[in-house]
């Protein structure tokens, strides 16, 4: 089973076998919050086109980065736990994250060096935050500032992650032994980890920008039969994503969207959502349970048996999905 080698709130890896019961054997496939990639590299077949988004320029970048040069976001990934590297990493990344989301307008750019390191932070950092420029330190673009003293921890008081398994590419080795020559087994383990993301990512269009402008005619239906993932961030609930919910009304945008589609006979819609967020759609709902996160609170309980799917009049019927499970 692939996965993404950083840790990402609101992954729906365990969700997939459901999502891609719903979507069947699409020609192409669209996802327009794509985060950790959980659904994409859990598809039982590959469709003949697939256009994935996020509106973070990191997460793009760094698939992106992997789909064409693997060796070198494992070259920038490849660094031991280091707490002072933590705080001057996240510092460099921050002040470069509004010119690389300028960079990823250009479809062919990508950046190895900011991916490794976004990787092998997100693998260290405890809970939220990276790389969002959260509390005193704030950046303006050229470089960061602490305007108050009574703003909080702020990044120089971050600690790393350095629990025994690790996390993503910092996590435990089942082999030490494990290697290739004079190259260091953990070297070995991350480039194998990357090369097998390039190979199923290869031919994958990566996008960074506002979802709707991937779920246009020209990308979706023009290809044909189209499989749509829709994963936006859920309007109550502080286990979704680093951030905790939005403040906006963007789930509810994407299920407008739903609505205005939802009879288009090449369009197999998947939306994701807390139980009873988009039953106004009057689509047939389908379960699945989530982790509970780093913390176990009532709230992480609660909302891990609430993770609802709903999928639209085109999807593949439940009872086809129940014969081919037979």
């Amino acid at each position: 089973m692939l996965a993404a080698p950083f840790p990402y709130f609101g992954g729906k890896s365990r969700a997939a076998d459901t999502v891609w019961a719903a979507l069947g054997n699409v020609t192409n496939y669209v996802e327009p919050f794509f985060g950790s990639g959980a659904n994409l590299l859990n598809s039982p077949t590959i469709a003949k086109v697939e256009t994935v988004n996020d509106l973070d320029g990191f997460v793009a970048n760094f698939w992106r980065a992997v789909a064409s040069d693997p060796d070198a976001v494992t070259y920038w990934a490849d660094w031991p736990t280091n707490e002072n590297d933590l705080e001057a990493r996240h510092g460099w990344l921050i002040n470069r994250a509004t010119r690389l989301r300028w960079s990823l307008e250009d479809p062919d750019f990508y950046d190895a060096k900011i991916a490794g390191w976004w990787c092998w932070g997100a693998c260290n950092w405890i809970g939220s935050g990276w790389c969002e420029g959260r509390g005193p330190w704030q950046s303006n673009g050229a470089n960061i500032s602490k305007p108050h003293a009574s703003a909080g921890q702020g990044i120089n008081r971050k600690l790393p992650h350095v629990g025994n398994a690790g996390r993503g590419i910092n996590r435990q080795l089942p082999h030490a032994s494990a290697g290739r020559g004079d190259e260091h087994p953990r070297t070995a383990f991350i480039r194998d980890w990357m090369h097998a993301l390039h190979r199923r990512l290869r031919d994958v269009r990566v996008m960074c920008g506002d979802w709707s402008r991937v779920l246009t005619e020209s990308v979706t239906t023009r290809h044909g039969m189209t499989g749509v993932f829709l994963d936006p961030p859920y309007e109550k609930g502080e286990m979704q994503y680093a951030a905790g919910g939005v403040k906006t009304n963007l789930s509810a945008s994407v299920r407008d969207w739903c609505k205005e589609n939802e009879l288009n006979p090449k369009l197999r819609i998947v939306l994701c959502g807390h139980d009873g967020e988009h039953d106004a759609l009057g689509w047939q709902k389908r379960y699945w349970k989530a982790r509970k996160g780093y913390a176990a609170t009532d709230e992480a309980v609660a909302n891990s048996k609430a993770e609802t799917i709903w999928v639209s009049p085109a999807c593949v019927p439940l009872e086809s999905e129940q014969l081919i499970a037979r």
